[in-house]
């Protein structure tokens, strides 16, 4: 199957989609989105939101925040990349939770000159028959082309997303700050033991401005380094059959007990715990 033959078939059924998805994923380990589901409920405390986050739920229910908004089956929820917060994922009786999630830099959003001033967290709105016929066609080449060649469409999602209404979007990504572009760096590699001397070098910054800088945002570096490498296994134990052992050593803890109780510390659920909400082989 084609773009083409989307194009003709016209709306695609949330099965569809997720049919499409699941195959993708068999397929590919390098995908601009990630495939996340579950067939007990999720809660989980504190999610780093490290890049503006679309997601799209395809089944079960996504509850955000201490408010508990609900985001349903054929909702979507775009996330800006400042806050981090607590969801919940729910099946639904008859469905398993089923979403997909894409990630999207801060340059994706130049194209919108005109930004409302009233930028929000996150914002939620349905999933339209050509929304979903968009995500149907990028996960469809997502397989066939290299990775970079999707930036735009993936900037196409957005500029529907916009024309649909949701002027939000525009305003939904935040300027990279010191701590985000620490996120940026931590994640090239990591599974590496960063120093702080290490990253003031690739800054260009001094150690006492650097960490005058991260205290008017009100973190520290072994607070971003924890969170960037945690956020990571999370993403693992919710996208991968990876061992936790394996996945600790990823994210570059030694000790898969440490991995373990920093992972509690911060989402409230062990990796384990995580791992048995969801439907596996």
């Amino acid at each position: 199957m084609d773009s083409g033959n989307l194009t003709d078939q016209g709306p695609l059924s949330y099965e569809k989609l997720k049919e499409m998805a699941l195959r993708a994923v068999s397929r590919s380990g390098d995908l601009p989105f990630s495939v996340y589901s579950s067939v007990k409920e999720q809660r989980l405390a504190n999610v780093p939101v490290i890049k503006p986050l679309l997601i799209f739920v395809l089944g079960g229910t996504k509850l955000l925040g201490r408010e508990k908004q609900a985001c349903p089956s054929g909702s979507f929820v775009f996330l800006s990349n400042s806050p981090d917060v607590d969801m919940r994922n729910i099946p639904s009786s008859d469905d398993e939770y089923f979403a997909v999630l894409l990630e999207f830099d801060y340059s994706d959003f130049s194209q919108f000159r005109r930004k409302p001033n009233n930028a929000k967290k996150y914002f939620k709105g349905e999933i339209s028959p050509s929304l979903s016929l968009a995500l149907g066609q990028l996960i469809e080449i997502s397989t066939q082309v290299q990775r970079e060649a999707l930036k735009f469409r993936k900037q196409e999602l957005l500029n529907l997303i916009y024309l649909s209404g949701y002027e939000e979007v525009g305003a939904v990504a935040e300027p990279p700050s010191l701590s985000h572009q620490v996120f940026e760096i931590i994640s090239r590699d990591i599974s590496e033991d960063w120093s702080l001397d290490r990253l003031c070098d690739i800054l260009c910054m001094s150690e006492s401005t650097f960490r005058r800088k991260l205290k008017v945002e009100k973190s520290s570096f072994q607070d971003i380094k924890n969170r960037t490498k945690l956020g990571f296994g999370l993403h693992l134990v919710q996208s991968t059959i990876e061992p936790i052992g394996v996945i600790a050593e990823r994210c570059g803890y030694r000790s898969q007990s440490r991995f373990t109780d920093q992972f509690k510390l911060l989402f409230g659920v062990t990796p384990s715990e995580l791992r048995k909400t969801r439907k596996i082989g």
